[in-house]
């Protein structure tokens, strides 16, 4: 230790026992806590201050694992209106809980702290006496600083084991009255937690925004040129025909979750977003956010407009769908909802029965109009499923395998009007669970609901043997090919385990499974898991969920299953569903095959991987290569074929930074895919898991946001000698020795380097899809 650093920990251990001291009698010092005004002007000095000093070290040290849903105690760091709003104990993420609890969203659950502070949320902010020593004595947030920088914090090496890393791990989150007995019994909960403590220069900023009353302020408005754009928007969207109301409403329900940009009209790298949200008031006035569980609860209000909010908070990687908007769009769209031919002659109803079911709610809608427009967007609207609120936790991502393609039913095959027709009268066979709201009894409903998925699919089947007697169109002709153009007409999604990507192009090894979407499947799982999710509902309720996605996963691969020759697709379902429950190989094996042939000849004795060359020689011309795992050369390369015990042992997400010659960095993702006899069991899958069967890829750039493993490579021997370790390990021992050698560690000394760096090196790989990456997953290994 030198000199000046033995210097400032002394400073800093002596203001800890100074705040410690003043607490003993808090309130007769500081006085009652209130809720203090905090804001001030973007361009005012404190405001300045804020947005250009203390902004960035919080986004860079806090924002990092204090964001969204699932930051520890619901303390959201990433605006100004998270920070002063402050903890909360109880958990956003629980899937045991037997009631729903009133949800907590920021801007919408409340309209001031004052109303948080009533909802039992507990200020990390002085509150008490403005003045210096108050407001440092006084701060959850500065304590929290102050106590990791007084606890020696390891120089690389493994945390101990009073560090917990679960994601449901017990959480603290005290108030100032409770921190001293904290730093007490938990020394080492200092923040950032696990992690290195910030540094000299960036704990000063911070200590002196707080000193001066943590004033506040807003990023700069938009540019005029975006909100013109934004007015534009508005008045096409809230025009007051029915059926511009009616497609208005079909057009938020599928885009609110969406960050929107305008590229024609500001070429920043970094420009502004706006959510779509709905509002009592018109365009041209103040925005009153119609704030519902759910996107189509009833607003009560006679008259909803659709807005286009400000997006004012940190972009996290983890929540980011960037849409963009153009006059092109803006066409797309008056063709597919206005200038399509059909009337509307009522709004559809909000009652849940009808609001959470889109073939009875926008039945008026054209299929094909409906479905085109999910197509234009396809990966957004999976992003939906993966970065919205369902996307954390094993009851909600336990439903799909770790890596599988998507592809789509051409709308001009799945748009006729024997389909249509077949809609409507199956509309209520197609409820989803949503429909029973927040609080649901568990399992009480899933025979129910198994009936009508069995009811429906047997209606669909003998419509499309019908409609395939002589075999000729179940080709690749079946399958939307982008229309020349669209890349979104390929997807890969791969599951982390608790998280979930969905990227554009078929990305890596051939996987095992794939899904054929259609219209009313592609729909159905966007109501289920996105429109119709409440993350904070009770246990029935995200049950039913889980266990009604298991329906239209079986679906969606029951219809790439189909293009296959008759006497394999039994085989291939059984083998997908080896050790499956009883009750699960029963519905699965239902009459859902079809009995018309394939239109396709198959020549080899691996007809399922024929079928995945055909299905990706028919896109070939729109696929995205972005992420092509073959474009990886040098000892890098080798990482695609890893031996399973060495992948075994990997993290479900890895970053590698590879030092160049010309010292830039090039970036890369290794993927753990997880391999399963079946993914049908909700409670057990450790029991499921066929580990010999485990594979990883490896492609450029970076895939998921939650990184569990960050490898840095310094130059090219370097990466051969990681590559010739890697590819040997076969002990948990092993590992830690890699780690030890390549890994940027928890404890590693200079780990927010590396982070900034990692970040730096994100924004020229991801462009406008940057956004700040979550270190909850990190590994302690």
């Amino acid at each position: 230790m030198n000199v000046r650093t033995g210097w400032m920990l002394a400073i800093v251990l002596l203001l800890c026992g100074c705040v410690t001291l003043g607490m003993s009698h808090y309130d007769d010092i500081y006085g009652e806590a209130s809720v203090k005004v905090r804001n001030v002007e973007y361009n005012q000095g404190g405001g300045a201050e804020y947005l250009q000093l203390v902004k960035p070290v919080l986004e860079q040290r806090c924002v990092v694992c204090h964001g969204c849903y699932d930051a520890p105690c619901q303390l959201k760091l990433s605006s100004p209106e998270g920070i002063d709003r402050g903890l909360n104990k109880e958990r956003v993420y629980n899937g045991t809980r037997l009631l729903a609890q009133a949800p907590s969203r920021l801007l919408f659950d409340a309209d001031n702290t004052k109303q948080w502070r009533e909802k039992g949320f507990t200020s990390v902010l002085n509150e008490r006496a403005q003045n210096t020593q108050a407001n440092l004595a006084g701060s959850v947030l500065y304590n929290s600083l102050l106590l990791k920088m007084s606890k020696p914090f390891p120089q690389q090496g493994l945390l101990g084991d009073e560090f917990d890393f679960s994601l449901d791990r017990t959480q603290s989150c005290p108030s100032m009255d409770e921190f001293d007995s904290l730093a007490k019994s938990q020394p080492h909960a200092g923040m950032p937690y696990g992690l290195p403590a910030i540094s000299g220069f960036e704990f000063k900023q911070l200590e002196s925004w707080l000193k001066n009353g943590a004033k506040m302020a807003q990023i700069a408005p938009p540019l005029n040129a975006e909100l013109q754009q934004v007015s534009r928007w508005e008045q096409f969207l809230n025009q007051s025909g029915l059926k511009y109301q009616l497609a208005a409403r079909y057009i938020y329900e599928h885009w609110y979750l969406a960050n929107i940009y305008f590229p024609e009209h500001n070429h920043s790298t970094t420009p502004n977003f706006f959510k779509l949200v709905r509002s009592t008031t018109p365009p041209g006035e103040p925005i009153d956010l119609i704030a519902t569980r759910r996107p189509y609860d009833d607003p009560q209000v006679s008259r909803v407009y659709y807005r286009l909010m400000h997006e004012r908070s940190s972009i996290l990687a983890k929540t980011h769908i960037p849409l963009a908007l153009s006059d092109k769009k803006m066409t797309r769209l008056h063709a597919q909802f206005i200038a399509a031919d059909y009337h509307v002659q009522q709004l559809p109803s909000y009652e849940p029965k009808v609001a959470s079911n889109p073939f009875k709610a926008f039945a008026a809608i054209p299929v094909k109009s409906k479905y085109q427009f999910m197509l234009d967007e396809a990966e957004l609207i999976i992003k939906g499923y993966i970065k919205g609120p369902v996307c954390r936790g094993q009851v909600a991502l336990n439903v799909i395998n770790d890596q599988f393609w998507v592809a789509f039913v051409d709308p001009q095959k799945n748009s006729s009007p024997q389909v249509s027709e077949l809609l409507l009268r199956h509309d209520d066979d197609l409820a989803l669970p949503a429909q029973e709201q927040s609080n649901v009894l568990p399992i009480s409903s899933w025979v129910k609901y198994a009936n009508r998925q069995h009811e429906y699919l047997s209606a669909k089947t003998k419509l499309a043997n019908e409609l395939l007697k002589d075999g000729k169109s179940l080709t690749t002709d079946l399958i939307w090919q982008g229309d020349g153009h669209n890349d979104n007409a390929g997807l890969t999604v791969f599951r982390h385990f608790d998280s979930a990507t969905v990227v554009k192009g078929f990305v890596g090894q051939t996987p095992k499974t794939m899904w054929l979407l259609d219209y009313a499947l592609f729909e159905r799982i966007h109501y289920l898991l996105v429109a119709g999710f409440d993350v904070y509902g009770n246990i029935g309720h995200q049950l039913h969920t889980r266990l009604y996605m298991d329906f239209l996963r079986l679906e969606g691969e029951q219809n790439f299953i189909n293009l296959l020759p008759q006497d394999v697709r039994k085989e291939v379902k059984n083998h997908w569903y080896r050790q499956s429950h009883v009750s699960l190989s029963e519905f699965i094996n239902r009459k859902s095959l079809l009995a018309a042939p394939t239109g396709m000849s198959y020549t080899s004795d691996k007809p399922k991987l024929e079928l995945h060359e055909k299905i990706t020689t028919a896109l070939e011309s729109v696929l995205s290569q972005r992420y092509d795992y073959k474009s990886v050369s040098g000892p890098l390369a080798k990482l695609n074929s890893l031996p399973h015990k060495a992948v075994n042992l990997l993290p479900q997400v890895s970053f590698i930074l590879q030092r160049q010659n010309n010292g830039e960095h090039k970036a890369f993702t290794l993927i753990h895919h997880n391999a399963h006899y079946n993914i049908s069991s909700l409670l057990n899958e450790g029991a499921q898991r066929a580990y010999e069967e485990d594979t990883a890829t490896l492609v450029p750039g970076f895939i998921g946001d939650y990184p569990e493993a960050i490898w840095y490579l310094a130059d090219e021997a370097n990466t051969a000698a990681f590559v010739a370790q890697l590819k040997t390990i076969n002990s948990e021992q092993q590992y830690s020795e890699l780690a030890q050698a390549f890994a940027i560690r928890r404890t590693h000394p200079q780990f927010w380097q590396y982070s900034d760096l990692l970040h730096e090196v994100a924004k020229q790989y991801r462009g406008i899809e940057y956004g700040l990456f979550d270190y909850n997953r990190l590994e302690n290994r």
